[in-house]
């Protein structure tokens, strides 16, 4: 058993189109008061991500004592397949321990994980904004993008929260022939 209390935080999001839709150029502000300038309106699942994290991390919104671990699981990118392939979901933590747990576990349960490189110096600047903290997507496609989009997630995590932290992203092995797996 769990002997301290377990969370979830969903984070779902639609590709829709609507008057409301968000459109390349709009400034949003997440939870955590970071600001993001919309340069792709396919980047949207990060978005509600990012405010799941924040809501997650942030002092005294859930109930209980103070989160020390955050599990985000998304099929976040496609860039994922390129990575890590269909068989191997690819994980990116602030906690060699943590990745290494999810690494073993994945070998015990057959749902496969594979780390990436992380590296936030490296990848902040891939997000840069002259109107904004940041974008919501990369600049340059060929630069660690899927390494890029879990970073853009960790960037979000509570200011001054020092937890583990652990982003799952599973689009490669989450469907076969059109079809969820389970992963």
């Amino acid at each position: 058993g769990v002997l301290s209390a377990l969370h979830c935080v969903l984070c779902i999001a639609e590709n829709a189109i609507g008057n409301d839709a968000l459109r390349c150029d709009d400034i949003i502000k997440f939870f955590g008061g970071r600001t993001c300038e919309i340069n792709n309106t396919d980047a949207e699942g990060r978005l509600v991500l990012a405010d799941g994290v924040a809501h997650a991390t942030a002092p005294n919104v859930l109930p209980g004592k103070r989160v020390d671990i955050v599990v985000d699981m998304a099929t976040l990118t496609g860039a994922q397949m390129v990575a890590t392939g269909k068989n191997h979901a690819a994980v990116f933590s602030n906690s060699e321990e943590l990745e290494r747990k999810a690494v073993v576990a994945g070998r015990r349960t057959g749902d496969l994980v594979h780390p990436l490189p992380f590296a936030p110096e490296f990848y902040r600047s891939e997000f840069a904004s002259k109107v904004a903290d940041s974008k919501n997507s990369v600049k340059d496609r060929m630069n660690a993008q899927s390494s890029c989009a879990a970073n853009f997630i960790y960037e979000n995590l509570w200011e001054g929260w020092d937890g583990e932290w652990l982003h799952v992203d599973l689009a490669g092995p989450a469907t076969d022939n059109e079809r969820g797996t389970g992963f």
